[in-house]
């Protein structure tokens, strides 16, 4: 009897850490999948107010998330948004069980509602039916995910904490599946989605304020040297003019410099 239940036991798990970890087999060639057993897991390190915020919000994209996908395996008639919204919802539940293991370890309190935004959406998918839903369902759920794509980054690169940072390592390749599987209904509306920022022009490593107190130094030692440099240009005209005397006086009455040796020094 035991040993049924080892292997009953060993077929959950692996069919949990099928659902945990897009399939590496569909990845690109030569596309890497990051490697989650190099990650710790220890709840050590600071903990800053955005860190809390990113495991509230994989908490709450689940509550609204889940649902959303039910309803398209219900309301919709295409097989493939039915596919899509099934693949989200079982995902999003798998990455919400993440998501409360770590407000659980770091003693984060977790909403169980979704916001009022997330609310309106589901109100708006409920109202709807067919194509009309399919519209809807894709467009809110792309927008969505491209919003909280690079807050997710931002805390994967900043976190000081190995829990937060293991679940928003976890989190952004749920994310990028999750984007890729509502592009590949084809209907995005790529063109409403928000533009992305112009890059900066001349980023500098220093602070804002550093950079002004420099430029303002550099416009009043400017203003200083103004007199240096106008003395230094009269002194240049005069040296101009004795070198072109001694040229002139050196040349013959045909213009031509004179091929008598001149000699320096003593």
């Amino acid at each position: 009897m035991s040993v049924w239940r080892r292997l009953c036991s060993a077929a959950v798990l692996s069919a949990a850490l099928v659902m945990l970890v897009p399939d590496p087999a569909r990845a690109a060639p030569d596309v890497p999948v990051p490697p989650e057993n190099l990650l710790l897991d220890r709840g050590t390190g600071a903990i800053s107010a955005a860190d809390k915020d990113l495991v509230v919000k994989v908490r709450l994209a689940g509550l609204w998330e889940i649902p959303a996908g039910e309803m398209a395996q219900q309301k919709s008639n295409s097989a493939r948004i039915k596919r899509i919204g099934q693949n989200i919802a079982d995902q999003h539940a798998a990455l919400d069980q993440l998501a409360r293991a770590a407000a659980k370890e770091l003693k984060i309190a977790l909403p169980n509602e979704p916001n009022s935004d997330q609310q309106g959406w589901l109100d708006e998918m409920e109202a709807a039916q067919g194509p009309e839903f399919d519209a809807i369902y894709i467009d809110r759920l792309r927008s969505a995910h491209g919003k909280i794509f690079p807050a997710i980054a931002t805390i994967r690169a900043s976190t000081r904490n190995d829990t937060v940072r293991k679940l928003a390592q976890q989190a952004n390749q749920f994310v990028m599946t999750h984007m890729t599987l509502l592009e590949s209904s084809g209907i995005v509306d790529f063109a409403a989605l928000p533009t992305a920022p112009a890059p900066n022009a001349a980023a500098s490593s220093k602070p804002a304020a550093q950079v002004l107190s420099a430029a303002e130094q550099n416009s009043g030692e400017s203003g200083a040297n103004i007199p240096l440099i106008a003395a230094a240009l009269a002194g240049g005209l005069v040296a101009g003019g004795l070198v072109t005397r001694q040229i002139v006086g050196g040349r013959g009455r045909n213009g031509y410099r004179s091929r008598r040796p001149r000699y320096y020094g003593g």
